[in-house]
């Protein structure tokens, strides 16, 4: 049940945010994103953008460098291969704030998106909150009209349906977006990366995003907030309000995502619940069954053929996620992005 916060307003000595954002040929999202942060009434300290294009592209590069001596606050512009992961990873190294925020470059946040933030942070009178996630306001699903949900319910599948809660007797992350849209602060077990503000401490013992998901990312975050919920608690706020704008640039093939959803989520589950019983296990694979019987539903319905490699990349997901009996291996099996280039640094802009 999501609580309502107290009226209060972002103290004097109110503490300096680093914003990280991975990109990877968005040279128009970075631009809007310079808008979005250039409006905010807490402005943060810096900027990290962290881009996975190669040298040879140089549009947002030239951009950031274009707008660095008019923007309201640092930007350090950096080169790093490898997937939005290991991207954050570097800004993380970098990032110089009193909190970590990763922010996703097709996102636009409301004015006072960082000030709800902070105002959070102020009730967590012990310092127990690690991290804070705002709210997506067009992402929100009803369960009630989504026939998926629908049919997860009747089935049984899930022993939980708390909206962003992790079901650890199955192995799965419930939906944060099936809450509705609210003014209050909820706790949750994880969060995604692309509107979450972290406290500097989370990482001070080395925490950082799994080198295993390479390439685009698929629950790497939901991974992170999980480890780091071992130590913190972790809430959402509901005042602190964003739209992802769902970009469709750099994104991966239907075959390599319904890929992911059978591995990646295999991945989370054997490395955050080690001691899995049968019943455990029986959940999990009834979920990936119940999710590759819909996608050849909906191939038959939709009679297209761009439905099918979906359908083929959830086999061979399925198929290389039962080879993985426990979370060892850095880069997950079939990756074909595993490289990992060193960091270079671009622009550095001041304000």
């Amino acid at each position: 049940m999501a609580s309502e916060p107290a009226k209060i307003r972002p103290g004097k000595n109110a503490r300096s945010i680093s914003v990280v954002t991975p990109t990877y040929y968005r040279r128009d999202e970075i631009d809007q994103l310079l808008d979005s942060l250039s409006g905010q009434t807490v402005r943060p300290l810096e900027l990290i953008i962290v881009d996975g294009a190669p040298v040879s592209e140089q549009a947002t590069e030239r951009l950031v460098a274009s707008r660095s001596s008019a923007l309201p606050f640092r930007c350090r512009y950096i080169r790093q291969s490898g997937g939005t992961a290991i991207q954050r990873n570097a800004g993380i190294d970098i990032a110089q704030g009193d909190f970590v925020s990763f922010i996703d470059d097709d996102i636009s946040l409301e004015p006072d998106f960082f000030e709800q933030i902070l105002l959070a942070y102020e009730l967590d009178k012990d310092q127990r909150v690690g991290g804070i996630a705002g709210y997506i306001t067009n992402q929100h699903l009803d369960p009630n009209k989504s026939p998926r949900w629908r049919w997860y319910r009747r089935l049984h599948l899930f022993t939980t349906y708390e909206p962003g809660r992790y079901d650890y007797r199955t192995g799965y992350p419930i939906n944060r977006y099936l809450q509705p849209p609210h003014a209050g602060i909820r706790t949750i077990d994880f969060m995604g990366s692309n509107c979450a503000v972290w406290r500097r401490e989370v990482f001070a013992s080395g925490l950082r995003f799994s080198p295993f998901f390479s390439d685009y990312g698929v629950l790497e975050d939901a991974h992170l907030a999980l480890r780091a919920g071992r130590d913190w608690t972790l809430w959402e706020c509901g005042l602190a309000r964003c739209v992802h704008h769902r970009s469709p640039k750099g994104r991966v093939s239907k075959r390599r995502l319904a890929w992911k959803t059978a591995v990646n989520y295999r991945y989370v589950f054997v490395d955050i619940v080690p001691q899995r019983n049968w019943k455990q296990e029986l959940r999990f694979w009834s979920v990936q069954a119940v999710d590759l019987l819909r996608l050849c539903a909906h191939a038959f319905r939709s009679r297209e053929k761009g439905d099918w490699p979906a359908v083929l990349g959830k086999v061979e997901g399925i198929l290389a996620a039962m080879r993985l009996k426990k979370a060892g291996p850095a880069v997950p099996i079939g990756s074909t992005s595993a490289d990992s280039a060193p960091v270079s640094e671009g622009t550095i802009c001041s304000s």
